[in-house]
């Protein structure tokens, strides 16, 4: 007899999550402030976020990731 393994959707879950990341995260992870990021996307300069429910917006890591490689780098 095969059990359920709630450890399985835990995972589904988790992953999900990595895949979109709200506008908190994106503010850590990129630097960038709520105003500047809002900005930028109205400017074409930052990548735009997707619906997730009626209410609940965010960005999509892989478009955040392209992004920000594509942004240049400072030596000093």
């Amino acid at each position: 007899m095969r059990q359920h393994q709630p450890e399985v959707h835990e995972q589904a879950a988790d992953a999900q999550a990595l895949l979109f990341l709200r506008i908190a995260m994106v503010m850590q992870v990129t630097g960038l402030g709520r105003s500047t990021i809002y900005r930028l996307v109205a400017e074409n300069k930052f990548p735009s976020p997707v619906r997730l429910a009626k209410r609940a917006i965010a960005w999509r890591r892989i478009d955040l990731e392209r992004w920000s490689e594509g942004r240049p780098t400072v030596t000093h």
